[in-house]
């Protein structure tokens, strides 16, 4: 019988099966960061366990570094305490940390693939929701929680029960000023925020044969924000050209034969599929969150709805989100003044997503009421974007140029909202109070968009300024 890259995948990593239904699934690589790990290590130091594994473990830092200084310490205790924490953590468990003084350090999404620990076949887990991300390299990638993070290190293992499998198949040709941001909020409007509980993605399709691994992580990023336990795209060439040379893949004649299995983990004709979705590329433009979820989006040329216009179980969330949001019924989305525009994240701060809002940055000047940051997704990027001069670009655009982390994401850092401003983010959530302030208001939207959005001051059609 036909297989699924998923199933292949599931098998090979396979323990056994346990008693309570789960699957216990060996992790091929165990990412780290200093939030979610110093309760799992502390756990560990309880209980006198060992990392045995120490060579499939990777720390970085990230979610509460600040973008602004690399001064040691930093102003935040709290912040300062999680560093220090994953500093001791790592000397006495054994474990690499990529930190700012490794020249390697960056968003845990961003730096594993780029140096090649991020492979196809593999399975990855990180105490972090958007773990899915890697899944662009025909990964089974999952997010886990603190007591997960726990396990993993101490077991190199995982109880997980395995999802249902929905195959969703994007075709067209994407118009242009349309990006793989545009392609997942579409993605999430049209399935649901709960749509893929119990499921993984398999993301198809011509536009994803098109894409770059960049434009894939994008989509596989925000699996999660669709309720998806992971998500996915085969391997194919375009992959294995990307992982070709990096620091931690396959070199010489073992890359060559890491190939020819790659290749072979990639679903087959006539795989099975719970359920098969289709939608379509040709027909979308550029999408604008108006909500307070991602599934609360809406292309930009369109106006806010009413909760008369939707289901009756959703009503009530489209009327909380009207009411935080500030909108009337109607209203269109375009000429939203923003007062924040930021562009980073493991979603969109890398190298192609800096190039794309650069292009956009170029042609104007943000606005002197709007607060501008570019922020890039790891060391290794800011160093590709400073060479080929965008740091300038934004610069002179009047966008600031910051250090590499999470930053306004989700703001466990100094960068935040303050009361109820409206930012145009190219980050994932756009959840109430996400971006550090209880009222801030969070348009979620392509790099492109962003920029675009800061040049003018409010939300505007991409595609204009491009002409």
């Amino acid at each position: 019988m036909a297989k699924s890259l998923f199933d292949k995948v599931w098998q090979a990593h396979a323990v056994r099966e346990l008693p309570s239904g789960q699957t216990q699934l060996f992790i091929g690589l165990h990412l780290v960061h200093e939030v979610t790990s110093p309760q799992a290590f502390q756990m560990l130091r309880e209980d006198n366990l060992a990392v045995p594994f120490q060579d499939r473990t990777v720390a970085t830092v990230d979610h509460i570094i600040p973008t602004d200084t690399e001064v040691r310490p930093f102003s935040d205790e709290q912040a300062e305490g999680m560093m220090s924490a994953i500093e001791r953590n790592c000397r006495e468990f054994g474990i690499q940390l990529l930190d700012r003084a490794s020249g390697s350090q960056g968003i845990v999404h961003v730096i594993g693939p780029e140096l090649g620990l991020t492979q196809p076949g593999m399975t990855i887990a990180c105490g972090d929701s958007h773990t899915s991300t890697h899944g662009a390299f025909g990964a089974i990638a999952f997010g886990i929680g603190t007591s997960q993070v726990r396990d993993v290190l101490a077991s190199q293992c995982l109880a997980i029960v395995k999802p249902k499998l929905r195959r969703v198949e994007v075709n067209g040709v994407l118009p242009h000023g349309v990006y793989a941001k545009d392609v997942v909020l579409h993605i999430i409007r049209m399935l649901g925020v709960q749509g893929g509980v119990g499921f993984a993605y398999e993301f198809a399709g011509s536009v994803f044969d098109r894409m770059t691994m960049e434009e894939r992580m994008t989509v596989c990023n925000m699996s999660i924000e669709g309720g998806a336990r992971c998500g996915y795209v085969n391997p194919d060439q375009t992959t294995f050209e990307y992982l070709r040379g990096r620091r931690f893949a396959p070199q010489g004649e073992a890359f060559e034969r890491a190939v020819a299995w790659w290749r072979g983990m990639a679903s087959e004709p006539g795989a099975t599929y719970d359920d098969v979705v289709q939608l379509d590329g040709s027909s979308l433009s550029p999408v604008v969150t108006w909500g307070i979820n991602p599934g609360q989006a809406i292309g930009v040329g369109e106006r806010i709805p009413s909760a008369d216009d939707v289901a009756d179980d959703e009503a009530q969330t489209v009327r909380d989100a009207i009411d935080y949001m500030g909108w009337k019924p109607g209203q269109a989305i375009a000429g939203t003044r923003i007062d924040v525009a930021f562009i980073g994240s493991c979603t969109n701060g890398r190298i192609s997503d800096l190039r794309e809002a650069a292009k956009v940055a170029a042609l104007g000047k943000v606005k002197p009421n709007v607060k501008a940051l570019v922020v890039p997704g790891s060391q290794d990027v800011a160093r590709q974007a400073e060479a080929e001069g965008l740091h300038e670009v934004f610069r002179a655009a009047g966008f600031e140029w910051r250090l590499p982390g999470c930053s306004m994401c989700l703001a466990m850092n100094p960068d935040k909202l303050i009361g109820d401003q409206v930012c145009a983010s190219s980050s994932n959530r756009n959840f109430k109070g996400r971006q550090g302030s209880p009222s801030g208001r969070t348009l979620l939207m392509s790099p492109a968009m962003v920029a675009a959005a800061a040049l003018e001051g409010a939300v505007t059609d991409v595609r204009e300024i491009l002409k």
